[in-house]
Formats: C-alpha cells, sequence, structure tokens
C-alpha cells in the first residue's frame, strides 16, 4: 500500500538529531508493523499540496504547532483538499492537527480547550467498537501533545474513542475518514524531551504530571495496525 504523508510541521531542529523529523518517526513505526508500505511526503506546510487524490492508495496528515483555525494560506489549502478526498472517496487518517483539520474540513468545530494542555500518555476508553479495531481492545492510550480539540463533528462522524480530557478522541466520518487526536507516532522520549522544550509555554504542573505518565504502557503499535486495517477497509470497499 502507498501512503501520502501530508507532513504539516517540522520536529524542533534541536530534536532532530536525536529523534528525526515527523516523515522519519511516520515510516519507522509504520513499517515496523508492516514492512511492504512505501510513503510519499508532500511538506504542506511549504504549500506542496497534492494536486491529484490518487497519486498514491490512502493519506495520512500529520499533527503540527500551527491551529486548524489559524487561517494560513496552507491550512486552508489543505482544508480544500480534504474536502476533495472527501469527494473522491479516498481513505484519510488524520493525526492530531489532521484529526481537527478533517473536522474544520467537514463542517465541524475546532476550539481551544478550557482544559489546557494535554501532554504525555493520554487514557481513553473505546466508546463503539469498529470491525477494522483487530486485535481488539477497550482502551486506546498514546501520547499526546495538544491544546486545540475538537468540539462539534461533522456531518456523519461518530465518536469511537474518548476521555473526560478529550471527548472525541477518536472519529471516523462516513467509511473513509478516521481522526485520531494523539500521537501514534511519537516515542515517550521524544514526549519527554518535547515537553522539556515547551516548558514554560506548558505550565510546570502539567509537564511533571505528563513526564510522570510516561511510565505507563503505549498502545502505538496497535493503533497503527487500527490505521491500515481502516485503511484497507476503505480501498476493499471503493473496488
Amino acid at each position: 500500500m502507498r501512503i501520502g504523508l501530508l507532513q504539516c510541521d517540522d520536529v524542533d531542529e534541536k530534536l532532530q538529531p536525536r529523534h528525526g523529523n515527523y516523515p522519519e518517526m511516520f515510516e519507522r513505526l509504520f513499517t515496523s508493523v508492516d514492512p511492504t508500505l512505501e510513503f510519499q511526503v508532500w511538506r504542506c506546510l511549504d504549500g506542496e499540496i497534492p494536486g491529484d487524490v490518487d497519486a498514491v492508495d490512502a493519506w495520512l496528515t500529520t499533527g503540527s504547532k500551527y491551529g486548524a483555525n489559524d487561517g494560513d494560506a496552507w491550512i486552508e489549502s489543505l482544508c480544500g483538499f480534504v474536502r476533495e478526498l472527501w469527494a473522491a472517496g479516498k481513505p484519510l487518517v488524520g493525526i492530531c492537527f489532521g484529526h481537527q483539520v478533517i473536522a474544520k474540513a467537514l463542517g465541524g468545530e475546532v476550539v481551544k480547550s478550557e482544559r489546557g494542555w494535554g501532554v504525555g500518555m493520554s487514557f481513553n476508553r473505546i466508546t463503539e467498537c469498529a470491525d477494522w479495531m483487530d486485535p481488539w481492545q477497550e482502551g486506546l492510550d498514546l501520547v499526546v501533545s495538544h491544546q486545540d480539540q475538537v468540539s462539534r463533528l461533522p456531518e456523519g462522524a461518530t465518536v469511537l474513542a474518548a476521555s473526560d480530557f478529550c471527548p472525541i478522541y477518536v472519529m471516523q466520518v462516513g467509511e473513509t475518514f478516521l481522526g485520531v487526536q494523539g500521537h501514534p507516532e511519537f516515542s515517550k522520549a521524544y514526549s519527554a524531551d518535547l515537553m522539556e522544550r515547551r516548558r514554560g509555554k506548558i505550565p510546570g504542573n502539567r509537564v511533571r504530571e505528563g513526564q510522570a505518565s510516561l511510565n505507563a504502557p503505549v498502545d502505538d503499535q496497535l493503533m497503527v495496525r487500527w490505521i491500515l486495517n481502516f485503511m484497507r477497509q476503505a480501498l476493499n470497499r471503493a473496488r
């Protein structure tokens, strides 16, 4: 399967020597689950928006320090491309910022959460079981780093995972779009370093809580299996 990675940010230059950039993070994790995957990257943050929805089999949108509501030209262009993918019935999975862009592009709402920063590990319950959730488990625990959250679903969307902190943590829109607030591609080491880099922006007590939470197990590979199952199921339906 060929996956188009819509890159919406770069890792901080001081963290790249240890952790790599976002495309490397995604490729490293996804190919650890399926070595046959092929990735092609579009740097959307530089205005490089794909011109062909059929350039790859399925699409994946990265996180970003930018916000879906920022109004930058490239974000608006990305939202337009998301709507093209939706109209064409192409599989798209949005991670964090990408999850929020899907909601915004399709008529939902994204706001800065009154709960503040979510960092470290997030602990979520599956609220509705989908058949692509194989192997099944009732919780989904992933690394997070966000202030914005989806506050209103787009039409045709269903919440699949939630927590008290983030009530719309995983959503499915129709049969082809999936949004995930967490970051399966973030290692715990990167999460810890990112929190330290953002100390001052993130309140000290939230950093301490986030660092302590990293002792918990993470469902990163499970989430990738679910994502790949979802993409393949969407592709099979389209055939």
